[in-house]
């Protein structure tokens, strides 16, 4: 007898896939992850991620300007020093390579998109921890916080309109939002990189802003293999007073962003991070997988897992492809 239910109906052609898809994507859920490098006189090429680079301010002037002519979300900045000490100054001196570039770029665009900072120490600490370090060398997670204070009111003062809180210490979304409050400074966001787990996944990111760490960061970052700890940490980061939470990496833990994303009454972000970006990238580039359909693939699955933003080195790339072919991208595989 021949099967009555058959939903292969619904997939027979690509305008048909396409009616009933279910998860799409418009350009501005995307949001593109930027460095901006002190010292350099032309934009620099990152090597273990191919098509991005350090880039000078008037590059990333450019750069932002052909995000948003994508219909790109926002751009989310992260100032790459020429100098480091131990207290990682340069990310509260108002000249500092980041503040920069924030208040160059904010003063141009600031009316036409998202301007967003990393709000994290490592970029510009000489041991390339998240925070300051106490006598026997571990990272002394409420010194560090007074240090994110400051951060946060220079990120502010500089045009930043949300501050991606991202060094993963304890008690930071409620110590920064009360410094914004004080400084005046009520209407800047906080986005709380909740559950940012200690992955083998940031290696390209290293390079992207040249990276001090030696050792690792396991003592701050999560645990890979926990699930409930990333939704706990999610729940402290909203009970603090986080406008937006996020998952990072993105592909390898869409279990936990699924978990955040059916608790939270905030929108609820993910970081499809330098390593995922990477793999996909020396794949393709050795002819082992159809590049477009995995990108497509890739941030689709994210979305589906709950995410309201993704924040990719792909934004640009894809928003123009949205833009050209009005598609969600969860269709794209019928262009392949």
């Amino acid at each position: 007898m021949s099967p009555t239910i058959r939903p292969r109906r619904l997939r027979q052609s690509a305008p048909m896939r396409r009616l009933v898809a279910e998860t799409r994507i418009h350009p501005a859920q995307l949001v593109l992850p930027m460095f901006v490098a002190e010292g350099l006189s032309e934009p620099r090429p990152i090597g273990s991620m191919p098509g991005q680079v350090q880039h000078t301010l008037d590059s990333a002037a450019s750069e932002v300007e052909r995000a948003i002519e994508a219909g790109v979300g926002g751009v989310m900045l992260f100032g790459v020093p020429e100098a480091k000490d131990a207290v990682g100054s340069g990310a509260t001196d108002p000249d500092g390579i980041l503040n920069r570039a924030t208040a160059f770029l904010a003063e141009r665009f600031g009316d036409a998109t998202v301007i967003q900072t990393d709000l994290c120490l490592d970029e510009f600490t000489d041991h390339g921890h998240c925070g300051v370090l106490a006598d026997d060398g571990s990272v002394d997670n409420d010194a560090t916080l007074e240090r994110y204070a400051a951060m946060a009111v220079a990120q502010a003062e500089s045009g930043s309109q949300l501050l991606g809180l991202s060094g993963m210490m304890d008690g930071q979304v409620e110590r920064v939002r009360a410094a914004l409050d004080e400084a005046g400074f009520e209407q800047t966001a906080i986005l709380g990189y909740s559950a940012k787990y200690a992955s083998a996944l940031y290696g390209p990111f290293r390079e992207a802003v040249d990276s001090s760490l030696t050792g690792d960061r396991k003592t701050y970052q999560q645990d890979p293999a926990n699930r409930r700890e990333g939704l706990r940490e999610a729940l402290l980061d909203l009970a603090e007073g986080a406008d937006i939470v996020m998952v990072k990496p993105a592909s390898l833990y869409l279990d936990v962003l699924a978990d955040v994303a059916a608790a939270s009454d905030v929108p609820v972000w993910a970081y499809q991070v330098s390593g995922e970006y990477a793999m996909v990238e020396a794949a393709a580039a050795n002819g082992w997988i159809d590049r477009d359909r995995m990108i497509a693939e890739s941030l689709t699955s994210i979305v589906r897992a709950g995410a309201d933003v993704v924040l990719t080195y792909w934004a640009i790339e894809q928003a123009q492809l949205l833009g050209t072919h009005g598609l969600g991208l969860g269709t794209t595989g019928a262009r392949a």
